[in-house]
């Protein structure tokens, strides 16, 4: 027993000293997790999330790392085992089989072109006592942008008329709010730092194309970790209020308002003439609250996918509001992998409130429409008289067990026994398989050829541009393309 102890010691002590002894063999590698760190597209004097660069030591023995340096040293910033200073990093030893933790990140990308765009590129090298030099390349991309506000500021206010116009893009800091009319040019790019909303309080137009939408989004461009984009995490900025205590006018077209708390709001203290609210070809993705709020505006909204909000998707209360070729989808959180700051309500897409008395009634109706969501009923209508509630239902996809009025019957309901193929293309996010929502329908969906034909006469071609001539039309606002 006393040689195998003495042997395995031997061993033990053998294997110890060839792991801590230094080599000076210059065919010795280090190992890197990555050859290149890429930063995506930041804003200039933005900078950037930290990222992280494994050095390995694969060899038996232990290395010198005698020096570390980067080629031009200005643009990136590096942290090695907690020591940020380069000219301190001298003749420092990676044991066999140990490593190093290397953090880098971006912040500064000189001067560059007004509406341009730059790529800096640097090198991190690491000088083997031994005699050999290795390098890990660092590439970042950056756009110049129009700063509204500053970090830290609670709001900016702008008392007249304001333009948000194409070419350079905006990124909000905080609480814009516009006195006067608000126009958002088709191509327009708003980037909204954290906690920053719009609150638009005269006529608001978007005037976005199918070619070139407008956009407002989160400013982080860069990802959360691994595959996993900060576009896809809600509740990164606030959201868009158009606030009146006058008529006003509302105009959308073809814009995507992503991941805040809510996406829009559209309220008012009118109870005589309402504002209107005309919506076509927007989407309204991923907020941590609601989609589109509805309160005391008359609104018409076409062609628009309203989906995976934590909250409802969509709310109304008071005013006529009318909804044709729109795809309300409610699947956030519907996902392998936990990115939401929120968690999903237990409630459904869509909720109408037509309960008030004092108020000016609630007539929402649903043409060629899917209301559709994970859980078992996703359309409320809360009103006295189910019987005879003045809105219409006609021509829709629709997952409830409550609405059941004679005036919604020329609808297609989801059937749990019936319904076993897929409503949508994907209604998940798997991340590791880069597979995202997709609210258009699949090739067996029930959505095919449901819609009524006379509703979808105005409306000959889909939110994407493919036309519904020749053929009954599809619930939603995409048709189906083989």
């Amino acid at each position: 027993m006393r040689k195998y102890l003495f042997i395995l010691l031997c061993a033990c002590t053998l294997f110890s000293c060839r792991e801590y002894q230094v080599s000076d063999d210059p065919s010795l590698r280090l190992r890197f997790s990555e050859d290149t760190i890429r930063f995506d597209t930041l804003f200039t004097e933005q900078g950037s999330a930290t990222k992280q660069l494994m050095v390995y030591n694969p060899n038996t023995n232990a290395v010198v790392i005698e020096s570390v340096w980067m080629k031009e040293g200005e643009a990136f910033r590096i942290n090695i085992d907690g020591e940020a200073d380069l000219a301190r990093l001298k003749n420092f030893t990676i044991y066999g089989g140990d490593s190093l933790l290397v953090f880098i990140r971006v912040t500064d990308f000189g001067p560059m072109a007004e509406n341009g765009t730059i790529r800096v590129e640097d090198k991190i090298h690491f000088h083997l006592a031994a005699g050999t030099t290795q390098e890990v390349v660092l590439e970042a991309y950056a756009q110049n942008a129009t700063r509204i506000g500053s970090p830290g500021c609670k709001r900016t206010e702008i008392a007249g008329d304001y333009t948000f116009t194409a070419g350079k893009p905006y990124i909000i800091f905080d609480t814009l709010i516009i006195g006067g009319a608000l126009t958002i040019d088709a191509g327009a790019q708003l980037y909204m730092h954290r906690g920053a909303s719009i609150y638009a309080l005269g006529d608001f137009h978007a005037q976005g194309t199918r070619e070139t939408p407008v956009l407002i989004r989160g400013d982080r461009l860069d990802n959360l970790f691994d595959s996993v984009p900060y576009l896809y995490a809600g509740g990164s900025w606030g959201g868009v209020y158009l606030q009146s205590e006058t008529p006003r006018d509302y105009q959308i077209s073809y814009t995507d308002i992503l991941s805040g708390t809510i996406g829009l709001a559209c309220t008012s203290t009118c109870t005589g003439t309402l504002p209107s609210l005309r919506m076509d070809g927007c989407r309204i993705h991923n907020h941590n609250l609601y989609g589109l709020v509805l309160s005391h505006v008359d609104a018409l909204v076409t062609n628009t996918e309203i989906s995976n909000c934590a909250s409802y998707c969509v709310y109304c209360e008071g005013g006529e509001h009318e909804f044709v070729h729109t795809t309300i989808a409610s699947y956030f959180g519907h996902t392998n992998i936990r990115i939401q700051s929120a968690s999903k309500e237990n409630v459904a897409a869509v909720y109408i409130d037509n309960l008030s008395k004092s108020e000016p009634r609630t007539i929402t109706s649903f043409y060629n429409s899917v209301i559709t969501g994970y859980t078992a009923n996703q359309i409320v209508v809360a009103t006295p008289f189910d019987r005879y509630y003045p809105g219409v239902f006609k021509g829709n996809y629709l997952k409830t067990d409550t609405l059941r009025m004679p005036h919604a019957e020329q609808n297609t309901y989801y059937e749990k026994t019936a319904d076993t193929t897929a409503v949508f293309v994907k209604d998940f996010y798997k991340y590791k398989e880069y597979v995202y929502y997709d609210f258009r329908p699949d090739s067996l969906s029930p959505l095919r050829g449901i819609g009524d034909s006379i509703a979808a006469l105005p409306y000959p071609l889909d939110r994407n541009g493919v036309s519904r001539a020749g053929t009954k039309p599809d619930a939603g606002c995409y048709q189906y393309l083989p």
